[in-house]
């Protein structure tokens, strides 16, 4: 059996948490552990999955011990233990790591809260794998801007795209924090055009012809986004409906089925058994999809939380690069994780999926 690549996880919060119960999922993967400086319920219920704890810094030890939370160690001893070590620290503290990491011989994946300087490469699995391979650090994108990479990046893939327009509503903080203020009774239009997210994109697929505008509303579940596409030629709305279903990591959603609004498809998600209700998939509404002529208008779901978990893991297999074809991570880890093409309709998805396969 071939050596499984040993991965640390910096920060066990949103997105560590997800990152870390991803990778125990992947055969040619070993979770080392989990390092963070609280004490508090999160990570108590990572000593109740039996995941190894380190101490984020020496000086939290005594803290731990304190709170009679088992320690398996400083960040030092994970990253000594460890091959990449995924980065899902608070904005802004997450730069300060990338030496530490690259003096004890670690690759290092970061997330979309630091900016692209700091590691030169943003990743999005099905648009740039193959630049990631054996790189010693990555950054993958924000939710938004990887909802983008994969619906924009699928249309051109299918020779579709010539440029796009997006208008995102975003919602106001993690739900996990939404007892600590957010936006109430009304919606906070970002202050500039365009938004972060077309630049950000372009970090990914530099040849993108594409604006956002983005605004925060009165909800914490997920965000969703409105687009307005010129297309390379006259199309038909089922030639662009067969290339999102062509692309990994896009799923479909229904108004007829009872999809009507963000609440529905979290809901769905909990009731297909999903862990936390995590939807990884871009959730694109078939029924409201229109195609005029060379125009394409489309809404979609992103699951702030979820969305970039299967992202993260394709980032660790190119870095390491015990994977070279993209594709076959991406087939890995979807089916490891469970991702689907039809949430409600396993057949049609099986038929879609030997489509994508031919």
């Amino acid at each position: 059996m071939a050596k499984r690549i040993r991965v640390g996880v910096n920060g066990y919060g949103v997105i560590g948490k997800r990152i870390a119960d991803a990778v125990r999922l992947q055969p040619d993967m070993v979770l080392v552990g989990v390092a963070d400086v609280a004490t508090d319920y999160r990570v108590e219920t990572a000593v109740t999955l039996d995941i190894p704890i380190y101490a984020a810094a020496p000086e939290r030890l005594e803290v731990f011990h304190a709170a009679d939370i088992p320690i398996a160690g400083t960040i030092d001893a994970m990253l000594s233990e460890s091959d990449v070590v995924v980065d899902c620290t608070p904005k802004g503290v997450a730069g300060h790591n990338l030496a530490r990491y690259r003096a004890a011989g670690v690759k290092s994946i970061f997330q979309g809260g630091e900016a692209h300087a700091l590691t030169g490469h943003s990743f999005v699995a099905q648009a740039n794998y193959e630049t990631a391979l054996g790189r010693d650090a990555t950054r993958v994108v924000s939710c938004n801007t990887t909802s983008i990479v994969r619906t924009l990046g699928a249309l051109k893939g299918a020779g579709l795209l010539k440029r796009a327009r997006g208008v995102l509503i975003r919602r106001a903080t993690d739900p996990w924090e939404s007892d600590r203020g957010g936006i109430m009774d009304t919606v906070v239009p970002e202050r500039h055009i365009p938004s972060h997210q077309g630049p950000d994109a372009r970090d990914v697929m530099p040849d993108l012809d594409l604006v956002t505008i983005a605004a925060k509303a009165a909800h914490t579940h997920g965000h969703i986004h409105y687009w307005f596409v010129e297309l390379s030629r006259p199309s038909t709305r089922d030639e662009v409906l067969a290339a999102f279903r062509a692309a990994p990591r896009i799923a479909f959603v229904r108004e007829r089925e009872g999809i009507t609004a963000l609440n529905s498809t979290q809901e769905m998600m909990r009731d297909l058994g999903r862990p936390r209700g995590d939807m990884w998939e871009v959730a694109i509404w078939e029924d409201i999809l229109n195609v005029e002529g060379a125009e394409a208008y489309y809404t979609y779901q992103v699951d702030n939380e979820a969305i970039v978990t299967p992202e993260n893991i394709d980032a660790i297999r190119a870095l390491a690069g015990t994977v070279r074809d993209g594709a076959e991570s991406i087939r890995k880890t979807d089916e490891a994780l469970g991702l689907r093409r039809e949430f409600l309709h396993p057949r049609a998805d099986e038929r879609a999926a030997r489509v994508v396969l031919a």
